[in-house]
């Protein structure tokens, strides 16, 4: 065995999360992604609405949760629920289909933060929470103040983890337009917000670099496409050239190119 590879906890973990983007994946696919890297999964993330309009979603989630992967529909899908008065409804939809967790976010509709956090602890009673932070419209900002607030009052509303936004795009919220991480507002959040609470959305390789540079192996990383799963994991290990150096001793540089 390598010498020299992080500790990385076995499932579940606490720090080293790493949450999966599933946009409409088949049974048959789900099945090969839990078989072949359900190890290194900690949450599935059926994106925004796709679980409502997928066919064998039950089926899927079932897989995934055989596999010790919790499972939750994308935040946008509660959004339209809430904006209906549907609340229950959206608790009757996730509990039917075996969800174990769920994502509350306000993304896209205008949302108080008391609602907010009051839906956390409405659904924390039943399901294992996330919320996410930050809109997908880039035209709206949030102060690194705000981003802070909004997270430390969900975190103690009850969720397990607060989500920092990018969407699937990675080009919103935490990141600017081109892609690349608003290291100020980073860097702001770490001050006060415990870093093993937060998963940062990092869809891009060089995101996933970024935030494995900046604050190592076990920093919590979501809205991987399953693709890209095993892939992030090299990197995570220094498996892989982006990251070789990164968790070898200081007298290993000499070897460096």
């Amino acid at each position: 065995m390598l010498d020299h590879l992080p500790n990385r906890m076995e499932k579940p973990r606490s720090n080293g999360v790493t949450m999966v983007m599933d946009k409409g994946l088949g049974v048959r696919q789900a099945h090969d992604l839990a078989e072949t890297a359900g190890h290194l999964i900690d949450f599935v993330k059926l994106g925004f609405g796709t679980s409502y309009v997928s066919k064998n979603v039950k089926e899927k989630v079932s897989i995934y949760r055989q596999h010790n992967i919790r499972v939750y529909v994308g935040g946008t899908l509660l959004e339209a629920f809430v904006i209906r008065d549907q609340l229950d409804e959206y608790q009757k939809y996730i509990d039917a289909i075996g969800c174990d967790a769920a994502e509350v976010s306000d993304g896209c509709i205008r949302m108080e933060q008391e609602q907010k956090c009051n839906i956390i602890k409405q659904l924390g009673k039943h399901f294992m929470v996330v919320s996410e932070v930050g809109a997908k419209d880039e035209d709206v900002t949030l102060q690194a103040d705000e981003w802070i607030s909004a997270m430390r009052s969900e975190l103690e509303a009850g969720s397990s983890f607060v989500i920092g936004e990018a969407r699937e795009s990675g080009t919103v919220g935490i990141y600017g337009k081109n892609g690349s991480a608003d290291t100020g507002l980073i860097d702001h959040i770490l001050q006060e917000i415990p870093p093993e609470k937060i998963i940062w959305e990092a869809p891009a390789k060089q995101q996933q670099i970024w935030f494995i540079r900046k604050l190592g192996a076990l920093v919590n990383l979501g809205n991987i496409s399953p693709a890209e799963i095993i892939p992030l994991e090299t990197l995570r290990l220094g498996l892989r050239g982006d990251t070789f150096f990164e968790n070898l001793p200081a007298e290993f540089l000499k070897y460096k190119l």
